[in-house]
């Protein structure tokens, strides 16, 4: 446990939300909840946590339970220094003892929400409580329901044969650092913490 807390600290940079992007066909609860746990306990503040058949976000409660038993039996009596906090729709799930935010999200969370995003503001520009040139980014950061009061990922982990994120928060990740590993199925901690020894070196241009 002291050496995840010091691994933390040793980054030269360290995200503050990562995305955990399942492109697998069987996702392992008890793989991911470890990798969700890894982060807490290295100090990232926000998780995201997603599979493009929307199986743990349907079966959030069986991953939170996994969560709970591997906060316990890795981090032990450290466990009520940490914070989770289990949000969904905006909307607090159940709080933990602890102080990362996790997010379960689905592909109805991406494109689709950027959809009903447009609408609402059509709908405001109807109504005359906005004009057209209202839009603009930061508007529609405010007008997307799925990630309210979360950061863009500064990080995605994306796990499985697929070259592709398969639709998560297309909006989020223009400028998010993209590490693909081969499986979360058995990953290991020295995995984890390669990749992000690995987003701490790289060099961000933003475009330039």
């Amino acid at each position: 446990r002291q050496r995840w807390r010091a691994d933390g600290r040793a980054l030269r940079k360290l995200p503050v939300h990562v995305g955990l992007v399942v492109t697998e066909e069987e996702p392992s609860y008890a793989d991911m909840a470890s990798l969700v746990v890894w982060c807490m306990a290295v100090g990232i503040s926000y998780v995201s946590v997603y599979d493009h058949n929307g199986i743990f976000k349907r079966n959030n409660s069986r991953l939170m339970d996994e969560i709970l038993k591997q906060q316990q039996e890795l981090l032990g009596l450290d466990c009520s220094k940490y914070s989770m906090e289990f949000a969904n729709h905006g909307k607090t799930g159940e709080v933990l003892n602890c102080q990362s935010t996790l997010k379960v999200l689905s592909p109805e969370d991406g494109k689709a929400d950027i959809v009903k995003a447009a609408q609402n503001f059509c709908q405001l520009v109807a109504q005359q409580q906005r004009t057209h040139s209202d839009l603009d980014v930061n508007m529609l950061d405010n007008l997307l329901s799925s990630t309210h009061g979360f950061p863009d990922p500064d990080l995605v982990l994306k796990f499985g044969p697929v070259d592709s994120t398969l639709g998560f928060l297309p909006w989020h990740i223009r400028l998010t650092e993209i590490i693909s590993l081969p499986s979360h199925l058995n990953i290991s901690y020295e995995d984890f913490f390669s990749a992000l020894h690995h987003y701490a070196a790289c060099e961000q241009r933003w475009g330039k």
